[in-house]
């Protein structure tokens, strides 16, 4: 693991930026593109190219030959992560305004608590993690109500809500799941076996059929360019980078600044409608999604005064161990 020591805050702070405005910029960029390119071949294209890129830059720098286990198991991390997940959100956003389905994909770090509490030997939650659940569901509520009124389309929102849960399902198993111990590595190859899936189900689905190159506007070619570029690479890089060098905690703040990013730049950009009732939804959720991610910080920091009150304790049992042999 990087020594944090090397690592300045500038540093940290310019590659958090980079991820909060990349990726919050992605759902616009994902509008834009699906606008004339079928949904699911787009993406899936863009990760094919995006984890082609990654690999064999991987293996140019001599990183680790991935055996058929590692394979395996990035198709089923990908699926869930690039096919469920992203797949899910690119189809909504041909029927969802782009700062909606952001705050729907917000609700990520709700699914990843509650898939942690009910797996065997799970832990149940503290307090603040169910008022962080409640207070998401609350938004949730908020967010859907207009959906009476036929302003939201219910489908789209059930597909981004289970494409968030895909989304979560995925990170937990790839901590555990045998891949390569490079995470660029390990990410490349999830890309190409999440593109994968992802063009194969849109070929599956008639996409095909509906791609026309001709009729691909030179935005859609921008967007599915930036796509590419600010978001898999560039974006997925500053990412692995800052897990290595920063608090997971301080990391996962992408979680809560990505939607607002997205509202705002889907306000600006696309003259999508923000009314107050998004604007409070929006605030609720990105309440529960903070109060949940400082529920994890507390654990964290009880873990390390334990490691070293064990250290001190070992140390302190060693002198007299050490005085002895000296006698």
């Amino acid at each position: 693991m990087t020594d944090t020591r090397k690592v300045s805050a500038l540093q940290i702070a310019l590659a958090l930026g980079v991820v909060y405005v990349l990726w919050g910029s992605t759902y616009l960029a994902i509008a834009v593109a699906v606008r004339t390119i079928p949904a699911l071949l787009m993406a899936g294209t863009r990760y094919l190219i995006a984890g082609s890129l990654l690999y064999g830059w991987s293996r140019w720098r001599g990183m680790e030959r991935p055996v058929r286990i590692h394979w395996r198991s990035a198709v089923i991390v990908g699926g869930l992560l690039l096919l469920g997940g992203n797949g899910g959100l690119v189809w909504a956003e041909q029927r969802l305004a782009s700062g909606t389905a952001a705050l729907l994909v917000s609700t990520v770090p709700l699914w990843m608590v509650l898939l942690e509490w009910l797996r065997p030997g799970g832990k149940r939650p503290g307090w603040k993690v169910v008022a962080g659940l409640s207070l998401g569901c609350i938004g949730l509520i908020l967010l859907l109500r207009p959906t009476v009124g036929g302003h939201l389309d219910p489908l789209s929102v059930v597909i981004v809500l289970l494409g968030s849960f895909s989304w979560a399902w995925g990170s937990l198993l790839s901590r555990t799941a045998p891949l390569p111990a490079s995470p660029l590595l390990a990410t490349a190859m999830e890309m190409l076996g999440g593109g994968a899936l992802l063009v194969l189900t849109g070929l599956i689905t008639g996409e095909g059929a509906h791609l026309h190159l001709a009729q691909v506007s030179m935005r859609s070619v921008l967007a599915f360019g930036y796509l590419i570029t600010g978001g898999a690479l560039i974006g997925f890089t500053a990412y692995i980078w800052l897990l290595r060098v920063a608090s997971p905690v301080v990391v996962g703040t992408y979680a809560y600044v990505n939607p607002i990013v997205a509202v705002f730049l889907g306000w600006l950009i696309l003259g999508e409608p923000l009314t107050g009732r998004t604007a409070a939804a929006a605030a609720v959720i990105i309440a529960g999604v903070v109060l949940i991610t400082l529920s994890r910080r507390a654990p964290a920091q009880a873990d390390k005064k334990k490691d070293m009150r064990i250290e001190e304790k070992d140390t302190a049992d060693a002198v007299p161990a050490a005085l002895r042999r000296a006698v």
